[in-house]
């Protein structure tokens, strides 16, 4: 069978992990897969299909796009949560996220009975499932790793793990410098995660993860080789692994027509669209979004600081406000006295308290700057509508994203956040409100740093979009990529005829 005939009928396996933040960015990956001509299954739950299902189906049905989802139910009753909470976004409390997690191991068995029956061509699974590298292995196909982060992140680790210049300090707030990298990067331990500086059990998955990417036939990162060139260089060419990055730029506009698609058919709309008519009220480049994602949950002091913060800096602002784990805040006490009502009246501040347009609303000619816990997904959605950020890192590999942001980027204000947690409910110091007011104003006023920011903020947009498109870097990577896999099933059908 000739390669090109080959090509259109490539067989791939789509594993999403169960967190909206891993979850997103890997469908968007099977989606652009499938705009190659390759056939895309994606398995998972019912309460995750939920959230891609229409988009799938109005691809398949517009685009003549081969993407099929199958599903397996979720082990609710095995592991004590109540039905349809199926997704690291959907707890409420970290209880709960471990009984989740507990779910995830138990579809192992189901998920590599069904791979072994269908006998894809290749796995493409999210970095949380390390075990698919031996299942490809064993099965002879390639295994793909799709990791949201970038090279930079990845670059970083490996050097902390292979010199350990953070076992050489004094104290958690000692700078110190991780050695082999193209740039001078400078840490303290209060950045690292837990699991770099002690056995966890948690770093013990991570370990697992990390071996797995040798047994792989490489990495898919969801990033563009423009944001970061000389670490696509070094985890390639220094650290010895094969990657690809194919961006994802397009699918957030696919997902931005979605959302006004949404918007419109929306039964509870108001608030959703009132967001943006707000906003058409306001000039260009003048107002602040704020959001912490979909998991974060901060204490009602710190949205106090965050409030005053807000209001002191004179500055208007759309902020998106999770609803708080601890029943006592959930009425909100925590906001000043008479603050919602000020805002209203001067037109200087919207709250959002559940879903917000993100896409939308950060493509608004209005918004002008975007506060941000530096989650990767949230991260590229910024700097794809070039706009220029206020970074506040939490937790996971968010600390290493708000450094290429700010430091190699620069196109990032740092709030101060100095200090890593373990998990969605942040037990962080309290960031003060005078250190807020301080970044949003040097970010969103008229001095020659925020000038700057924001006039390489816009250049840096215009790369990343020019890159997935044809002839661009991740256009180019992807079809590469999608080659290479297709060469190896030729080649495994090459072998099986000759025997």
């Amino acid at each position: 069978m000739a390669t090109g005939d080959r090509k259109l009928k490539l067989n791939a396996f789509f594993l999403p992990y169960f967190a909206t933040s891993h979850l997103i960015p890997l469908v968007d990956t099977a989606r652009l897969f499938a705009s190659r001509g390759v056939n895309v299954t994606i398995i998972t739950t019912p309460a995750n299909a939920v959230l891609f299902q229409h988009s799938i189906d109005h691809e398949n049905s517009s685009g003549g796009h081969r993407i099929t989802v199958r599903t397996v139910k979720f082990p609710s009753a095995e592991v004590g949560v109540p039905e349809g909470i199926e997704n690291f976004s959907a707890v409420t409390s970290m209880e709960m996220a471990g009984k989740v997690g507990q779910g995830i191991q138990l579809l192992q068995k189901l998920f590599e009975q069904m791979i072994r029956e269908a006998h894809p061509d290749c796995i493409v699974s999210d970095m949380m499932y390390p075990w698919t590298a031996d299942v490809a292995r064993e099965m002879g196909i390639p295994r793909l790793a799709v990791y949201a982060t970038n090279c930079f992140y990845h670059s970083t680790s490996h050097s902390l793990k292979l010199f350990a210049p953070h076992d050489k300090v004094q104290s958690e707030t000692e700078t110190f410098v991780i050695p082999g990298l193209p740039d001078k990067i400078e840490m303290t331990r209060a950045r690292l995660q837990d699991y770099a500086k002690t056995k966890t059990q948690f770093g013990e998955l991570i370990n697992l993860v990390k071996e797995s990417e040798l047994r792989s036939y490489g990495i898919i990162f969801t990033s563009f080789s423009e944001l970061e060139p000389a670490y696509v260089d070094h985890y390639k060419n220094v650290m010895g692994r094969k990657c690809w990055h194919i961006g994802l730029a397009s699918h957030f506009l696919n997902r931005m027509k979605a959302g006004q698609e949404e918007i419109r058919n929306s039964v509870n709309n108001t608030q959703k669209h009132s967001s943006l008519s707000w906003l058409d009220n306001h000039k260009p480049n003048t107002v602040l979004y704020v959001c912490f994602g979909s998991m974060i949950h901060f204490s009602g002091s710190q949205l106090a600081e965050m409030a005053s913060a807000l209001e002191a800096s004179g500055h208007p602002f759309v902020w998106v406000v999770r609803k708080s784990w601890n029943a006592e805040e959930q009425e909100e006490d925590w906001l000043p006295e008479g603050f919602e009502e000020r805002m209203k009246e001067a037109n200087k501040g919207l709250i959002i308290r559940d879903w917000a347009p993100q896409l939308l609303i950060l493509n608004h000619q209005a918004t002008g700057g975007f506060m941000t816990h530096c989650g990767w997904n949230s991260s590229l959605e910024g700097i794809t509508a070039g706009v220029p950020l206020i970074t506040w890192p939490l937790f996971a590999e968010q600390f290493f994203n708000e450094m290429l942001i700010s430091r190699i980027l620069k196109i990032g204000v740092e709030v101060g956040s100095d200090v890593w947690n373990a998990g969605f409910d942040i037990k962080s110091p309290v960031v003060g409100k005078d250190k807020i007011v301080k970044a949003i104003t040097c970010l969103m006023g008229s001095s020659k740093e925020g000038h700057e920011m924001r006039r390489r903020a816009e250049e840096i947009a215009a790369m990343v979009k020019s890159s997935v498109e044809e002839g661009g870097s991740s256009y180019s990577d992807l079809d590469a990529l999608i080659g290479e896999i297709t060469a190896c099933a030729s080649q495994k059908l090459e072998r099986v005829a000759s025997n």
